[in-house]
């Protein structure tokens, strides 16, 4: 059979890198506060006693994990003065949740 006629097989083998990546990031994604930070910044942007204050965390909890999430490209920053205002780093990662969401919340 002609290569023209083989069906094409889009599959391809991930490297150690992405495979280390995307497994950080469900990692991430395995803690409820983080989860619930993201679906904050998922709807809007905020700054860290923005997220404190809404989700009723420490300021210091809030900073550890966005420290986290900003590392693995989750979330994002700009500063404005001396604050940072905080959101998610872009549609994936929205649509990541809220695949997520949906697929649980389908089972209810």
């Amino acid at each position: 059979m002609e290569n023209a006629e083989r069906p094409q097989n889009n599959y391809h083998d991930l490297d150690e890198e992405v495979l280390f990546h995307v497994s950080q990031t469900f990692k991430a994604l395995g803690d409820p506060t983080r989860i619930r930070i993201l679906h904050l910044l998922s709807n809007r942007e905020c700054s860290v006693n923005e997220i404190a204050e809404t989700l009723g965390l420490k300021q210091s909890t809030v900073s550890h994990q966005l420290r986290l999430l900003k590392s693995l490209r989750l979330v994002k920053y700009r500063r404005e003065g001396t604050t940072l205002f905080y959101s998610h780093d872009d549609s994936h990662v929205v649509t990541m949740l809220e695949e997520t969401i949906n697929h649980v919340l389908h089972r209810y």
